[in-house]
């Protein structure tokens, strides 16, 4: 889909075909091409079958509203979900504004005035590269106004079109440019998402985003505030000092870090590390308190993956009244069977050196067929593994590959139920 088709595609004749297009969506994909080539021209037929399929993936992310969005393939795949970037707009705009340097004489305020036609809103914000606009319709909804830039041109207008049909088009405006050229020191704060994708796919290498990581650290510096969505294995040497960086979970799985930065932060030079859980909203920063390491117990918890990756493995420890099995794994164990939020429990009916052998005859004893296999510290290949065993039988069971006092182990567990 290109920038004519997609502009063709907001017409009336266009939402017509979307309209059409919509109704095949799951039908086979030539027969539903060839039905709407009937009336309408290959270019259009393309894209409303393209947006219609894009739209039923979207669901996942952003609900109910992806009936009425407009999407790109890349632009959907790196777009925040919306629960995320809700969350993050509630945290922007709780905030409170930092103060603004008070002009010199002869010289003009930096922050700009709304434009005209524009509702008066709370924290003028910047978003540096607003892909299709998840985030920055998640920031207008909670009362922002937001000026936008995106690189490429049909993004830009993917994100216009979302900004209108979500009703926020009074809050936004979305110009073509290069982020490098945002000037932030002219607003309340600074949203940017960096795209982590190059020509040869996914990058995991801060230096390898666009814009670049230098460049995203100037703009930070430049801000008075500032928000950054990057990758959840963001190496840490790469967090600026005096941030914090919180990594979130929606519904057991990490989605991304975010990196704040402005008054009241982190402590000068330091680091605020936190954990948050969506949608129920918890929240865990650290203490610096020390997980004690021990034998297993009667129970394992397995902490959430936003927990693991801020460093907060002592203070969920701390939480179940746990110990670590091993003090380099981010495995806990304990004796009481606690709930919590922040780790999933499984009971604990055997644990032994890992040995294909032994684990196969252990779980045949109990009829175990069906197996959940999961692992840290461990260099087992899990599928493998898991046809080695050959098992059979109508009983469930979990199996922890692990490493205890620095040896391969294998503990074999149930779900615990809630106490």
């Amino acid at each position: 889909m290109d920038l004519d088709a997609f502009t063709e595609l907001l017409t009336p004749r266009g939402q017509r075909a979307l309209a059409e297009a919509e109704e095949l969506t799951g039908a086979d994909p030539v027969a539903a091409a060839t039905t709407l080539r009937r009336t309408y021209d290959a270019a259009l037929t393309s894209a409303a079958l393209t947006q219609a399929g894009l739209r039923a993936r979207a669901r996942a992310k952003f609900g109910d509203d992806a009936a009425r969005m407009y999407f790109t393939p890349h632009g959907l795949e790196q777009s925040t979900r919306a629960e995320v970037a809700a969350h993050r707009a509630r945290r922007l705009t709780a905030t409170p504004n930092s103060p603004q340097p008070a002009p010199q004489p002869g010289q003009q305020p930096v922050r700009e005035p709304v434009p005209s036609g524009r509702r008066q809103a709370g924290p003028r914000v910047v978003d540096a590269c607003c892909g299709i606009g998840g985030d920055l319709l998640a920031l207008a909804r909670a009362g922002c106004a937001v000026d936008a830039v995106e690189a490429d041109p049909l993004t830009a207008a993917v994100a216009r079109a979302n900004a209108r049909a979500l009703g926020v088009a009074d809050l936004v405006t979305v110009s073509v440019g290069d982020a490098a050229d945002v000037e932030p020191e002219r607003y309340d704060a600074l949203f940017a998402d960096p795209a982590r994708r190059t020509g040869r796919g996914r990058t995991f290498d801060p230096m390898a985003y666009s814009p670049p990581w230098p460049v995203v650290l100037d703009l930070v510096a430049r801000a008075a505030r500032a928000c950054l969505k990057v990758a959840p294995g963001i190496p840490y040497e790469f967090i600026p000092a005096g941030a914090e960086a919180e990594w979130v979970s929606y519904k057991g799985e990490v989605k991304e870090a975010t990196i704040w930065t402005g008054p009241g932060t982190a402590p000068p030079g330091g680091l605020l590390r936190r954990a948050t859980l969506l949608p129920g909203g918890h929240t865990l920063t650290a203490t610096g308190v020390q997980a004690p390491v021990g034998p297993v117990g009667r129970y394992v918890y397995e902490p959430d993956g936003a927990a693991v990756r801020a460093h907060l493995v002592g203070e969920v420890a701390e939480l179940v009244g746990g110990r670590l099995a091993d003090p380099m794994i981010a495995y806990i164990t304990g004796d009481a069977a606690v709930d919590t939020p922040w780790a999933s429990r499984y009971e604990v009916q055997e644990v032994m050196p890992f040995s294909l052998k032994r684990l196969r005859a252990a779980l045949r004893e109990r009829r175990v067929g069906n197996v959940t296999l999961k692992k840290r510290g461990s260099a087992v290949d899990i599928e493998r593994l898991r046809a080695d065993l050959r098992l059979s039988g109508d009983e469930s069971a979990v199996v922890i590959l692990t490493r205890i006092a620095d040896k391969p182990s294998a503990i074999i567990c149930n779900p615990s139920r809630p106490a």
